[in-house]
């Protein structure tokens, strides 16, 4: 039987330290492959539900990878955080025009298929490029104090895409918070 991608990033985490930010990150992209799925797989409220579920992990993840792992990797190689913050500028933008669409349209499908095609290319490219150099470039104390940080960060990070603020750690800090609780309310309320 051969291994899914997601099962992959799961054994790669399951060699590292629990708090590594390379291994929660890996954990978090298993888990959203396996999101990827449910949603092609279900229909009616429980592909929207998965959606949503998607939508907020896909949100706070990208904002927590900005706010920790990115500065980093810019310390290391400007190129690589920059093409990283192009990608996730791009998939903001698509997954904001997907969240305004019927999960249930055929449009919705042929839009969520090309999104997941490259959100699977851009962690490829994180796993392959920027991982690797982070990991590289800190000790383990200090990658498990990143990934501590960055559980703490997505506590507080928007639910919903904002692009405004992609790639710009100074605008997440800034409107992070705020979008944040209105996000948190607005799911709340739904």
């Amino acid at each position: 039987m051969t291994m899914s991608e997601a099962d992959v990033e799961r054994a790669r985490a399951a060699q590292l330290p629990d708090d590594d930010v390379v291994g929660v990150l890996l954990n978090q992209h298993a888990r959203i492959r396996d999101l990827f799925a449910e949603v092609r797989s279900t229909a009616g409220g429980h592909k929207k539900q998965a959606f949503d579920e998607l939508r907020a992990l896909l949100a706070v993840h990208e904002t927590a990878e900005e706010l920790v792992l990115r500065p980093v990797t810019r310390d290391v190689d400007r190129a690589v955080a920059e093409a990283r913050d192009r990608e996730e500028g791009e998939s903001t933008q698509v997954l904001k025009a997907l969240e305004k669409m019927d999960v249930h349209s055929g449009e919705f499908d042929r839009k969520l298929a090309e999104f997941e095609r490259a959100v699977s290319r851009h962690a490829e490219h994180e796993e392959s490029e920027e991982f690797p150099r982070v990991h590289a470039a800190r000790s383990e104390e200090q990658l498990e104090g990143m990934g501590r940080r960055l559980r703490t960060a997505e506590k507080i990070a928007p639910t919903h895409p904002h692009p405004s603020t992609t790639g710009s750690p100074v605008a997440q800090w800034t409107v992070g918070p705020i979008a944040s609780i209105v996000d948190r309310v607005r799911d709340a309320v739904r």
